[in-house]
Parts: C-alpha cells; structure tokens; sequence
C-alpha cells in the first residue's frame, strides 16, 4: 500500500504549472460538489470527498510553489528520494540525506524505512522507531522493516538510560572541546 500524492488525486502528473493544478481541481470539484446532489446520504459523500480533494489541492499548489523556489528544492519521485538519501548516508552525511529524503513526491514503506535509517544515524531514535513502524503498518510482511523498529526502540531505551545520557554528554563535551 502507498499513500496516494496529490497529484494523483488531482488525476494529473506532478507539473510545475500551477494553473494546470488549478484546471485540474476545478473539474474535480465540478463532479463531486455537494450542491449537485439532494439525497443526504449523497451530500454527505459528496461533502467527504470535496474536503480530501481540497486538501489534495491545497497540498499540490505547495508542493509546486515550493519547486518554483529552488532547483535544488524540486521533487524527485520517492525511488529517486531515497536512492540519494542511501548515497548520502553512506557518505556519512545524514542531515544531506534527510533532505534528500525531503523532495520525494510520496511516502511508501521504502521511504519511511529510509527515514528510520537515517533517524537512526541522526541519533534521534524515537522518530526512528515511529519511521520503521509507519514502514511496519505499510508492509506488515516485511522482517527488515521489523528489526529496524525493534533496533530502534532498543537504542531509544539504551539512550534514555542514566548510561545512555551520560555517554551523550560525554560525547558533546568531547565534539566542543574539537571544534575549540
């Protein structure tokens, strides 16, 4: 199971053309507007349906908005994402592969599990765990998937353990004294 984008709500291609996003809207909502309808149980349908595609069109004209900014900043397809993210991270450079992460046009259970890797590197195991139990829940089949949320639990709980916080601080005080 995938999380569907917006675009595919929309029934268009990711575009930078935010008109064509608009265009798109209009002749959806056109055909599931409420006040076509007098049936209630049709309006109610009818009513669910414009409130996710309002949010579908509100979640497109930002994502184009925010390609119109940068280059740098454009949406890669979630493949793309997470193949520069595994490059960045075994770069050993986590926050370039979070980012990376950041541009993906959807979320899968791929993705979310890239997250969790890189969360983990992050040392920020908690939103790790709930990366790897997202990419659980998408693909409940999926043992790699598992491990990562059990490992991440486990480093959550090692790292909020007396030893845990001391071993942080030692090693904060340790990056301080390098960068003086």
């Amino acid at each position: 199971m995938t999380i569907i984008n917006p675009f595919e709500e929309l029934g268009i291609q990711p575009t930078l053309n935010i008109e064509e996003v608009r265009k798109a809207y209009h002749r959806k909502a056109k055909e599931v507007h409420p006040d076509q309808f007098t049936e209630e149980e049709q309006i109610q349908w009818a009513h669910n349906q414009m409130v996710h595609l309002n949010q579908a069109y509100e979640e497109a004209v930002r994502l184009v908005e925010m390609r119109a900014v940068s280059p740098y900043q454009q949406m890669l397809s979630c493949e793309d994402a997470v193949e520069l993210a595994k490059r960045m991270l075994a770069q050993g450079e986590p926050e370039r592969a979070l980012r990376q992460l950041m541009r993906a046009d959807k979320k899968d259970a791929t993705w979310y599990d890239m997250q969790g890797q890189v969360m983990m590197a992050l040392e920020q195991y908690q939103t790790a765990e709930q990366s790897f139990r997202i990419a659980v829940r998408l693909e409940p089949e999926n043992i790699r998937y598992r491990r990562g949320a059990l490992d991440a639990h486990t480093a959550a709980r090692e790292a909020a353990s007396l030893g845990g916080r001391v071993k942080k601080l030692l090693h904060m005080h340790r990056a301080r004294l390098h960068d003086s």
